[in-house]
């Protein structure tokens, strides 16, 4: 139970109104600017510079630290927004459980989008998961089924609160969206509505892991995030034990890296959480959100077709909500969530039933470039479904490029292994230069199939799907496939991509090597997209062996001979405007911060001449912030090297290092982060150290080391 508003540590204030139409502007127009909204992110990746007078608002009730004692003890801490008035007349809750730090982490997003919802008649939850944040306890790992049960056991919770009407809604980005549908899944009885944004069904297919049965980088940067940020300590304003507590997370932090590559292919460790095992054990109304721009675009399509009565928006934007998200257009997520609410949790008719199944924003094709503040195109719908309905073009790979019909090849792919540096990152969300840039470079490293150019635009709406007869020199291998559109000019832009294990041919759960010289057909479906080339230009089909710094490289260089190809292109017909709309974004009232050092983003490509090793650094100091409300003030730089060699495989390297800082009154805490991997032709090999440091004085530090076999990857 958890004890009363008037006995909680943190006084209520109240808070959150609607901004001035002023400020809300002012939010919209300034935020690639002034604000790093990172949705999956920690708190350095938060820079507020707005200034606001204030962030009270008369009628709602805020708790800022909010204890939830679950049935084993463990205190979480969360953030409590509720209308005055709700003890008497009670409201549906929403909640987003994560780990990312709710007083300095996603603070700038939950300032925008609670109170919001909290004016109009909701309380709203945002809660610490274990083990992170001012909550008690240890993490473990990503969606554990302690963390499933801790959210089941919150909403039972909140369920039984004076202030709440009985019925709940779950939100959240990436993480948050992630547990928004395992939760679903789990099926608690309060719990009527979800809206996921960013996420999956699938862990293993389409998370930060693994792709196409190939290993992403981002397995290890990422999992350096988390080292990172997960073992920080609470605010020492709230909690009299935040030593003892920090120095807990401290030492049990797992180093995630090594637990994700001890599971390479798609066992029991995935098939956990990935809601694609079973999806008629979700009962809750789903809305499912996504970007063009983001890494995790594919769940929104395939929840649509999947789930009676699910929706699907995906707009052209990086991770980030739609109400502040880039590249513009924005739209009024909040409103269109308030919809989604109003209907399920209160059961008011709000039209969202009949709201077509799948909107998308079918983007122009323009120049390639890092970085888009804006993305022409128009709105699109689907009244039924997604896009498996929708017709096909087939296009034949040939020695003269793309045909009509089949025609035999002649061609090879072997690929040096640094192909792939303009892939940009992986899941774009720092809001610097990290979009694909001119696919040219790597499509000269690639073997390219064009078509003749157009007659007509042409708009791709859906999954584009390879299929190919090929034979391998070596038993080990992996092949990225790009779909690129070829401007008049020769400029290149990625439209979107796939990549595919050889050994995961056939199975994830059971791969199985190629057997050298043996012809064999592959088929591996590139990512959704809703994107159209113009007439006179062309589309590419742009196939190598490689993918650096995206994906880590096969033990050794392969070479592989085709036979004969198919892509299959699902085409929408050719429209005029916008075919469904959207209200201008809203938001409340701004976070209020003090910048205390200015950001900075730093994207370098090099190449040792001496060497030849080819090397990708990135340098992001996210800045410093006091929270101008509390005086918690916290500051964090990332830094990330990928290197390697053209002709070695072998020579990939990886490494990482966080520095993280917090500070309040004369307590200066500070965390050093750093991680390393490299592999040879059998086994996986990890080092990471955590250094935690106490007003310059050293208070712990642990050192990890690991060897992992390779298992067909």
């Amino acid at each position: 139970m958890c004890a009363p508003l008037a006995t909680q540590r943190a006084q209520s204030t109240r808070t959150g109104c609607d901004a001035p139409e002023f400020l809300l502007h002012l939010t919209c127009a300034v935020t690639s600017n002034i604000v790093q909204l990172i949705d999956n992110a920690p708190p350095w990746a938060v820079v507020a510079a707005m200034t606001n007078t204030s962030n009270a608002c008369p009628g709602l009730i805020e708790v800022p630290d909010h204890t939830i004692v679950l049935s084993d003890g463990t205190r979480l801490s969360a953030r409590l927004w509720r209308p005055e008035g709700s003890d008497a007349a009670p409201v549906p809750l929403i909640l987003e459980f994560l780990p990312y730090r709710k007083r300095d982490g996603t603070t700038a997003r939950d300032c925008l989008t609670h109170p919001y919802f909290a004016a109009r008649g909701y309380a709203c939850l945002r809660v610490d998961t274990r083990g992170n944040g001012d909550s008690e306890g240890l993490m473990e790992d990503e969606y554990t089924p302690q963390e499933l049960a801790d959210a089941e056991e919150v909403i039972h919770w909140a369920a039984a609160q004076d202030w709440c009407s009985g019925t709940v809604g779950m939100m959240g980005i990436s993480w948050g969206g992630f547990n928004s549908l395992q939760v679903a899944a789990l099926a608690p009885e309060p719990l009527k509505a979800i809206i996921t944004l960013c996420s999956t069904v699938d862990r293993f297919a389409d998370d930060i892991h693994y792709k196409g049965g190939c290993l992403l980088n981002e397995n290890l940067g990422w999992g350096a995030t988390m080292w990172s940020y997960s073992s920080r300590a609470p605010d020492p304003a709230l909690r009299d034990n935040w030593r003892e507590m920090w120095l807990e997370r401290l030492e049990n932090e797992p180093f995630l890296p090594s637990v994700w590559l001890r599971h390479q292919r798609r066992d029991a460790y995935w098939q956990h959480g990935s809601v694609c095992e079973d999806f008629s054990a979700i009962k809750a109304k789903v809305l499912a959100v996504g970007g063009w721009g983001d890494s995790y675009k594919n769940a929104v399509p395939q929840l649509v077709e999947a789930l009676d009565g699910a929706k699907g928006i995906v707009g052209p934007w990086v991770h980030k909500y739609p109400h502040f998200a880039v590249p513009e257009p924005r739209i009024g997520f909040l409103q269109e969530a308030l919809r989604w609410w109003d209907q399920w949790l209160k059961g008011d008719e709000t039209g969202v039933k009949d709201d077509p199944d799948y909107r998308a924003y079918l983007m122009d094709g323009l120049r390639p470039a890092a970085w888009y503040a804006e993305r022409p195109g128009r709105w699109i719908a689907e009244r039924e479904g997604a896009t498996g309905h929708l017709p096909v073009q087939t296009l034949h790979l040939s020695d003269t490029g793309l045909s009509d019909t089949p025609q035999k090849i002649t061609r090879t792919v072997s690929s040096p292994a640094h192909c792939g540096a303009a892939s940009g990152e992986y899941c774009a969300i720092w809001l610097g230069p990290e979009m694909p840039g001119d696919q040219r470079g790597d499509d000269a490293l690639s073997t390219t199939f064009d078509s003749a150019p157009l007659s007509a635009d042409m708009d791709i709406v859906g999954a584009p799907r390879l299929t190919l007869s090929l034979r391998s020199d070596r038993a080990q291998g992996q092949i990225a496939v790009r779909l690129n559109h070829v401007h008049p000019d020769g400029a290149s832009s990625r439209i979107t991509y796939g990549v595919l294990n050889l050994s995961h041919r056939k199975s994830h759960a059971a791969p199985r090597p190629m057997d050298p010289g043996k012809t064999e057909e592959i088929t591996l479906d590139l990512d959704h997209i809703a994107y159209r080339v113009p007439k006179g230009h062309r589309i590419r089909v742009s196939i190598s062996t490689a993918y650096w710094p995206l994906l880590w490289p096969a033990p050794e260089a392969a070479s592989l001979t085709l036979g004969s190809g198919t892509i299959t292109l699902p085409q929408r017909p050719t429209r005029g405007g916008d075919e469904v709309a959207f209200a201008p974004p809203d938001a409340a009232e701004p976070w209020q911060t003090e910048e205390l050092r200015l950001q900075n983003h730093i994207r370098r490509q090099e190449t040792d001449m001496v060497t030849g090793i080819h090397t990708l650094v990135i340098e992001d100091d996210f800045g410093k912030t006091r929270d101008l409300e509390h005086g918690l003030i916290h500051g964090s730089v990332a830094r990330e090297r990928w290197e390697i060699h053209p002709d070695d495989p072998l020579s990939a390297r990886g490494s990482c290092h966080w520095s993280d800082e917090l500070e309040r009154d004369n307590i200066r805490l500070r965390t050093e982060a750093h991680c390393t991997m490299w592999s040879d032709t059998s086994t996986f090999y990890l080092t990471a150290r955590i250094e935690a440091w106490e007003n310059d004085k050293i208070v712990y530090s642990r050192d990890h080391k690991d060897s992992i076999p390779r298992d067909q990857l």
